[in-house]
């Protein structure tokens, strides 16, 4: 049975647009793991045969950054600095020489990849551990993406940022309607060449589609529309799988949002952000006050009352 918490929560009409939002871009994600791996690869592959100094290994294997620095590499990773830096859209941005390990680079594709990224990806080993805003950065920056807009593509990391950062966790019906079209425009544009991203584009219109209010009457109940394809035929036992799967989108996208902001605490330790600090906070007053994430989620209401202890 759902518990009266999600029900309250999905009759909010502004907590379903941000929650189907979510779950749009949780969708586009998953899409992107096998496209933006393969492009990288060959993007690599590419590389490595017209360089030839990039098939030398590290002279010295302990080239690593200090700090956000790439201080005093080898002949070999400064050579490849010079080679991600020509293929950056925007060179004199901030680049993230913190996420790589510059011996690696000549092995390793993804840890090239990592370069026209977000910080904090230091630890992810591959394109399936990257949230959308680590792949949607990454085909921004580098010109190995060129058949995708990068107006476009800066159009949707604007719509993941407003809804990463909704304070109140609620979007209205117009901008739903703006971001959908955006998704569409994007994920149309790359089903040009990336035949599996039609799929993608079918599920985020299902999802922005669907009705995920429920209803307590005498069971719990969802409207026909929500219901998930290859549902049990009897109606309450569809009901409880459909209702059980909104739980879990949920619960993955909150889980996003939470590991984001306890990441960005993490890193602004010194200098915190007063958005970041304000975001943390939102979030954590918003789990208390839910009694089924705030059991859910007390692993990362302890972590989050532990930043706030040491500051």
């Amino acid at each position: 049975m759902v518990r009266e918490e999600l029900t309250a929560r999905l009759n909010d009409r502004e907590y379903k647009n941000w929650l189907k939002a979510g779950r749009c871009l949780i969708i586009l994600k998953d899409g992107l793991h096998p496209f933006t791996d393969h492009q990288m690869r060959a993007f690599h592959k590419d590389l490595l045969n017209q360089h030839t100094l990039l098939r030398t290994p590290c002279h010295t294997s302990s080239c690593k950054p200090t700090g956000n620095k790439l201080s005093s590499p080898c002949r070999v990773c400064s050579e490849w600095q010079k080679v991600i830096l020509r293929h950056h859209r925007q060179p004199d941005a901030t680049i993230n020489w913190a996420n790589c390990f510059p011996p690696h680079w000549r092995t390793d594709h993804w840890e090239l990849a990592k370069a026209y990224m977000p910080r904090g990806q230091a630890k992810v080993r591959g394109a399936d551990q990257c949230d959308a805003s680590a792949l949607l950065n990454l085909i921004n920056y580098c010109t190995c993406f060129c058949s995708v807009e990068p107006k476009l593509v800066r159009q949707v990391i604007q719509y993941r940022n407003e809804l990463m950062h909704s304070g109140e966790f609620r979007m209205k019906d117009e901008w739903l309607r703006r971001y959908g079209s955006t998704l569409k425009q994007f994920v149309q544009q790359l089903s040009r060449d990336v035949p599996h991203m039609a799929d993608v584009g079918q599920r985020i219109e299902d999802m922005l589609s669907i009705d995920l209010s429920i209803c307590v009457l005498g069971v719990d109940r969802m409207d026909s529309a929500g219901l998930l394809p290859g549902s049990e035929s009897d109606p309450v036992s569809r009901l409880e799988a459909s209702a059980e799967s909104v739980s879990q989108w949920e619960a993955e996208l909150l889980q996003e949002v939470l590991q984001a902001c306890l990441h960005a605490a993490a890193e602004d330790e010194v200098d915190a952000k007063p958005q970041d600090t304000e975001q943390l906070r939102r979030l954590q007053d918003f789990l208390q006050a839910n009694k089924d994430l705030r059991e859910r989620f007390s692993t990362e209401l302890q972590a989050i009352t532990s930043l706030e202890v040491s500051e």
